[in-house]
């Protein structure tokens, strides 16, 4: 199991996992591990912030609890439930086998053995690869109530269930909470993490993870994908790609035996880097050509 002594080793224990990390970046992640704080992470969606929490569980060699989060969340579907089709057929048995005392049916029945456990109680366990990194992932699309349970539980990092008690993390975990910015997440929450916005990368770091990620392109291939991406990105589109589509962008290409790119293949492939049709729209007949043209003048300056 790997500890992150200094922040030249985080960006190696994350390069280690196909991350290509920022300075400014592994920063923020290796005061987050030094001081025992949660990191909250904000950017557009596919740039990454999710990857973040994935790789550093696996290059610590810890485990990684996922929380994804939905409008309605509760404190219920985060925490615990109870097995009530589990303690209705314990009710039944001890019914037909004519079991009197009920204080030791509600004491079996309210036992670790019927409690399903969710992210947020698994991340308080111990474990004996140390103290697992929690992913509370896309945190914008739940609702202030849920924050500010939240809030209280990052808090002290404990939980309280009514029926067993207050549970304490022996060892706080590695919290990494994410947002896309569809709305904005509470200041006080905020307060509690140490906050950085995961922006699109620039040329030559999104060339390097696309090499750390489709190493099978050739570098002439990988340059040509991600000047159309970035150029992309500059036209008036409702969905700007990310990172993410880019490396499966790549893939498709990859997979497609595409050596270079040309306004053909660019339209048979939009549906790996564009996700509204309005979009991919758009880039038919002569723009993507115009994209193309516009990407690779950009690389002869270079």
């Amino acid at each position: 199991m790997q500890q992150a002594q200094s922040i030249d080793q985080v960006q190696q224990i994350l390069s280690g996992q196909g991350y290509v990390c920022g300075r400014a970046l592994a920063t923020v992640v290796f005061l987050s591990l030094k001081l025992g704080r949660p990191l909250f992470l904000e950017g557009e969606a596919g740039t990454g912030k999710t990857e973040i929490a994935k790789a550093l569980a696996a290059g610590l060699g810890r485990r990684l609890i996922r929380l994804q989060c939905y409008e309605g969340l509760d404190a219920a579907s985060a925490v615990c439930e109870w097995n009530f089709a589990g303690q209705m057929v314990a009710i039944r048995t001890a019914e037909a086998a004519g079991a009197a005392d009920r204080a030791a049916l509600q004491n079996e029945l309210f036992s670790a053995d019927y409690l399903i456990e969710r992210p947020l109680l698994q991340a308080m366990r111990p474990d004996e690869r140390g103290a697992p990194v929690l992913l509370i992932d896309e945190l914008d699309r739940t609702d202030e109530p849920f924050e500010a349970f939240l809030l209280e539980a990052l808090s002290d990092f404990q939980v309280t269930i009514p029926e067993l008690g207050t549970i304490h993390a022996p060892e706080p975990p590695i919290v990494v909470l994410t947002s896309n910015r569809t709305r904005e997440v509470h200041d006080a929450l905020k307060r509690r993490c140490l906050y950085h916005w995961v922006d699109y990368p620039d040329f030559s770091r999104e060339v390097e993870i696309l090499n750390a990620r489709a190493p099978e392109a050739s570098q002439q291939l990988s340059r040509e994908i991600v000047a159309f991406v970035q150029a992309l990105r500059t036209e008036d589109l409702f969905k700007k790609p990310g990172v993410a589509e880019t490396i499966d962008w790549a893939n498709c290409l990859l997979a497609l035996d595409v050596i270079a790119l040309s306004p053909e293949v660019i339209a048979d492939t939009l549906g790996a880097i564009l996700k509204y049709q309005d979009d991919i729209a758009r880039l038919q007949g002569s723009e993507a050509k115009r994209i193309l043209d516009q990407a690779r003048a950009s690389l002869d300056a270079a």
